[in-house]
């Protein structure tokens, strides 16, 4: 049994690492062979190439390596339409894998697709070539599920693996104390993105915020947790010069104990807000882009929500404040509430435990029987 595989960044290589293991209990002497990363390759899985030649950001980074990235695709297409696997899995990165699983199907090899792209939100007639692409697709969320099926596409829900290793409940002495807050004071998280151009347009955005919310609530407590050294060093520049001085403490990574810690959390929009409803955090969730790339999304952008909890709940359970409507006074105003009104905040942990249990189905399990029942198929 030979399974080839392609994932095209970290989120990938850590689902491709839990996939290959779920599979490994179905097929104790598959080969895995492919591109992946090193939890992948921990895992037995063969690289042809460094997964970081495919985790390119941006239409400027893309346009620098397209040549790179189409010669490394006719490569795999070249490789394995002269010895077929026994099926082709493309983890993500869909404008990489599409065309390549359209290729190898019809070259007559089996191929799926483990997490969705966002044709539910945005140029939805992706969907046709998902459909010329794909024997299956695997998706995270049930709601990507019922989009496929609506158009007649194989699918399968799968489940979050994040939903399978978060509890139901965590306590939040014990991330408290790990990270030496006052367990008498309200813990509120700030995470303004991950990437430095979120930072520069939420940094001062969201420390505005913290400073009108003191003004109402001068017992509260800020922590901030940086992705990366060059994002902690960001935030911290951004600290300095900041005319008041505002109680925010700014840690490196660590961001799952920083929320854990947290008694609400203002966040990017983006997929730590899924983290944030698995940890049953009340949130406020905003965003900014640059003026033109809004303008033009918001033509494209058929739902109305981008927040993952709103998505999933079929309705506004956080509130988004999103471009023009992302002011300091919004934003501080709906956090507070979050902080106060006890009731709202008990009825939404009690939404986001419903949702959670709806997304906890042992993922890499489950997707690999799928991809077993697709093998049996053939």
């Amino acid at each position: 049994m030979r399974i080839a595989i392609v994932a095209g960044e970290t989120s990938g290589d850590m689902l491709g690492a839990g996939l290959i293991r779920s599979l490994r209990n179905i097929y104790p002497d598959a080969e895995f062979e492919g591109i992946g990363g090193p939890l992948m390759q921990a895992q037995g899985f063969h690289s042809f190439v460094p997964m970081e030649r495919l985790a390119v950001m941006g239409l400027v980074e893309v346009l620098g390596r397209l040549f790179e990235l189409l010669k490394v695709r006719r490569n795999l297409i070249k490789r394995w339409k002269a010895n077929p696997p026994d099926v082709f899995i493309g983890i993500d990165a869909p404008d990489f894998n599409l065309t390549l699983e359209e290729k190898l199907r019809e070259a007559g090899i089996k191929t799926a697709h483990y997490v969705s792209p966002s044709v539910w939100a945005w140029r939805k007639k992706r969907v046709f070539k998902v459909a010329r692409a794909v024997d299956l697709m695997l998706t995270l969320f049930p709601f990507e599920a019922r989009f496929y099926e609506e158009h007649e596409v194989p699918v399968k829900f799968v489940g979050h693996h994040l939903a399978d290793k978060i509890a139901f409940e965590t306590p939040v002495g014990p991330a408290r104390d790990d990270l030496q807050l006052d367990v008498n004071r309200p813990v509120v998280c700030l995470m303004p993105g991950s990437r430095g151009s979120e930072v520069q347009r939420l940094g001062n955005l969201f420390l505005k915020t913290a400073e009108l919310m003191l003004h109402k609530r001068n017992d509260l407590q800020f922590i901030i947790p940086a992705a990366s050294v060059e994002r902690r060093n960001q935030i911290e520049d951004i600290l300095a010069s900041y005319p008041v001085n505002l109680p925010v403490k700014v840690v490196l990574g660590q961001s799952h104990t920083c929320m854990t810690a947290a008694d609400a959390v203002l966040l990017a929009s983006g997929t730590a807000t899924l983290e944030a409803m698995l940890l049953k955090k009340p949130m406020v969730v905003s965003y900014i882009v640059a003026p033109l790339t809004y303008h033009i999304l918001k033509h494209l952008v058929t739902q109305p929500y981008l927040a993952l909890p709103n998505l999933l709940a079929g309705r506004e359970v956080v509130p988004e404040y999103i471009q023009y409507e992302a002011t300091a006074e919004h934003l501080a105003e709906a956090m507070l509430v979050r902080l106060e009104d006890s009731a709202a905040m008990h009825q939404l942990h009690e939404t986001f435990l419903f949702i959670h249990r709806q997304l906890k189905r042992d993922a890499d399990n489950e997707a690999a029987k799928a991809i077993a029942a697709l093998l049996d198929a053939r």
